[in-house]
């Protein structure tokens, strides 16, 4: 069975986010990435731009153990304030598939 973990974030400066703002969002898909690769609980599937948001998106086995590694990296950017996590658990085409969110608050709100 495949989870998720896919996180939504706002981004203040345009439909696309500013330059910096897009570099944010590459350097913290790198950090996700290298994090869960390295803690083996699943994969990075890469982020979406558009409508003044970005979305994140993380797949694996467990929805729990790829947000325990994901969440310490959101909560510590910027970018994350006020954004939202849902963990899902189970496939996207099931309709019995339990989604959870949880709520961002940076250290740096």
């Amino acid at each position: 069975m495949e989870h998720a973990v896919i996180a939504h974030l706002i981004l203040r400066e345009g439909s696309f986010g500013s330059g910096r703002e897009r570099e944010a969002v590459a350097d913290l898909a790198d950090e996700l990435q290298r994090a869960i690769e390295e803690r083996g609980v699943g994969e990075f599937d890469g982020e979406e731009l558009g409508e003044g948001r970005c979305v994140l998106f993380m797949y694996g086995p467990d929805a729990d153990q790829l947000f325990e590694v994901a969440e310490p990296i959101l909560k510590a950017a910027s970018l994350a304030h006020g954004g939202v996590a849902i963990k899902r658990y189970g496939d996207a085409r099931d309709p019995d598939a339990v989604e959870v969110k949880s709520t961002f608050v940076t250290a740096f709100s």
